[in-house]
């Protein structure tokens, strides 16, 4: 049955994300709602948090925040859109990835068109954020039920359907830009800057007055419009049409592209965008006794660079970004968290002096390791898929032992891994110094750097589990669980769970260095665990059969 339709077979390879992402998110929400009499149960508990809202304004805006659906709207509303992590993986590679393993000739030796391949695909692809949208209402709704009567399952059913249709946008996106680019990560990593940007862009409207304009291009603006957790609120119907009406122009015109093309190839571009030299020979070629050819190390440098220039960007922006609101924040939250020490601990800023510009800005700095783990978990795919593809095996025909091209490749991402630091660090600094907020640099130093570690722990397990599984499997499980370790560190200590069940996060082991200085014996922990990995990484791949 799975087998009899290009659709059938296409969901039945999403239903493992389906599953992951739908009811991890939906138990996720269904946890968060049950567990908010802890954080809402008094009087003064509401009243502190009503007057913490405005100060942090930039993030999401404050609505009815001491009720549960408002509440849970305003901190975790925003963050909840790591969902579109899965569909801009999918979709940049629905077309280009098959290209690339050579089965969309296969397909398309049936009696089928490119259209009619590329529609039930896409078909297959809205009907697993459907269903995944609609795991996370009904979840979210059995974790509303049990402390407001205000969240009904039509509400929660929205709730959804709103995520569902903010997923499908960048997934669109994503498609759309694969019909530029020759590989499907560069499609997927320069749509997840979008989502980036798209963030940011929605906030400035919060931060900076009169700019309301900007934010409206931004589709995460249209996201926000529906509140239907919120009492007295409701889903904004005219917002959700504007994010359908973007998926299906983005995935019209990805396919309307993909119908025009050469398999294998890519949209030809204008001849003003062209390089004058780069159409005599085909993208992927590398000119002979090139310096990317000298190692394995050297090779990986190159294949990481233009990723690693795209997402430093992205990483050192939100940095500097993150400076800017605090310095436009600093003034309002001070006099807020003045003398209530249940703001502080609401703000967990870690137990540092919150008069401090450090303390305010360390509790948004919980989002650069997110980020710098997410560029490993690309680069992990990277390396997965080159075995899928067969790549590996090209290279190991050459005198190359298995444990040096691991190696080689593990080192080339170490290096990208600390120049994206290195350059958010100098950012930061120059940032704070040109705005005037000072800060002590060495705990800048700790905050920046003490990122490594964990992006190269993700990776090693990325490694690891490429050992066993298929490229899209791996990235999906290995993304999911980088979200569930934020939403641990993110949500558990404001919900007060215990010490051991906030460990089993890695962000846990960050702790708040902008405020505390390096937390040594954390990363020391965090560096072994990273080794471990890579060691049985590197054990595993040594003996496996290639592309077994």
């Amino acid at each position: 049955m799975w087998l009899s339709s290009i659709y059938l077979k296409s969901l039945r390879g999403f239903r493992v994300p389906i599953l992951g992402w739908g009811l991890g998110l939906g138990v996720l929400m269904a946890v968060v709602l049950a567990a908010l009499p802890t954080v809402l149960g008094t009087p003064e508990a509401r009243a502190a948090v009503v007057a913490l809202g405005p100060s942090f304004a930039w993030f999401s805006e404050p609505i009815k925040i001491d009720t549960p659906g408002g509440y849970a709207t305003w901190k975790y509303g925003l963050t909840i859109l790591v969902v579109a992590i899965w569909p801009i993986l999918a979709e940049s590679a629905m077309l280009r990835g098959e290209e690339d393993r050579g089965s969309m000739d296969v397909l398309l030796s049936l009696p089928r068109n490119r259209t009619r391949v590329a529609l039930e695909q896409i078909a297959a692809m809205w009907t697993a954020l459907l269903i995944m949208g609609l795991l996370i209402g009904l979840l979210t709704f059995a974790g509303g039920a049990k402390v407001s009567s205000d969240i009904s399952l039509s509400a929660a059913i929205l709730f959804g359907l709103n995520i569902a249709l903010i997923a499908g946008v960048f997934g669109a996106v994503a498609l759309l830009v694969s019909q530029f680019t020759q590989e499907r990560r560069t499609a997927a990593g320069v749509t997840a800057g979008l989502l980036m940007v798209s963030v940011v862009v929605d906030m400035v409207h919060r931060v900076v007055p009169h700019t309301q304009w900007l934010s409206q291009l931004s589709p995460v603006y249209y996201f926000n419009l529906s509140k239907p957790l919120i009492s007295g609120y409701s889903a904004n119907g005219g917002a959700m049409l504007a994010l359908l009406a973007i998926s299906a122009l983005s995935s019209g015109a990805g396919l309307w592209l993909f119908a025009r093309r050469d398999i294998g190839g890519v949209v030809a571009r204008p001849r003003f965008f062209r390089s004058g030299r780069g159409g005599s020979r085909p993208t992927r070629a590398v000119v002979q006794g090139a310096w990317s050819l000298r190692s394995v190390y050297a090779r990986g440098l190159a294949m990481v660079a233009v990723p690693a220039a795209w997402w430093t960007l992205a990483i050192a922006g939100f940095a500097g970004w993150m400076i800017v609101v605090d310095k436009q924040t600093e003034a309002n939250l001070r006099t807020v968290l003045q003398g209530s020490s249940l703001l502080r601990n609401f703000v967990n800023l870690g137990g540092g002096d919150v008069a401090t510009n450090a303390a305010i800005l360390g509790a948004l700095f919980i989002f650069m390791p997110v980020m710098l783990m997410a560029f490993a978990v690309t680069q992990a795919n990277r390396w997965s898929a080159d075995e899928d593809d067969g790549r590996l095996e090209v290279l190991l025909s050459t005198p190359q032992s298995r444990l040096g091209v691991l190696l080689g490749r593990f080192a080339a991402l170490s290096t990208a891994t600390v120049f994206i630091s290195v350059v958010t660090l100098v950012v930061t600094v120059v940032v704070s110094s040109a705005t005037g907020l000072p800060l002590d640099a060495g705990h800048v130093a700790a905050a920046t750097l003490s990122m490594i570690p964990l992006g190269l722990l993700v990776a090693a397990i990325g490694y690891l589990l490429s050992g066993w599984l298929r490229a899209a499997v791996e990235t999906g499980l290995l993304s999911f669980v980088l979200v569930i370790w934020f939403f641990i560190s993110y949500i558990g200590p404001s919900l007060h769970w215990p010490d051991a069940a906030l460990r089993l996060s890695a962000f846990y082991y960050y702790g708040t260095p902008l405020v505390n200085g390096l937390p040594l014996f954390d990363t020391v922990v965090v560096v072994l665990a990273g080794a471990v990995a890579l060691g049985l990484a590197s054990l595993r791949f040594v003996r496996k059969d290639i592309a077994a």
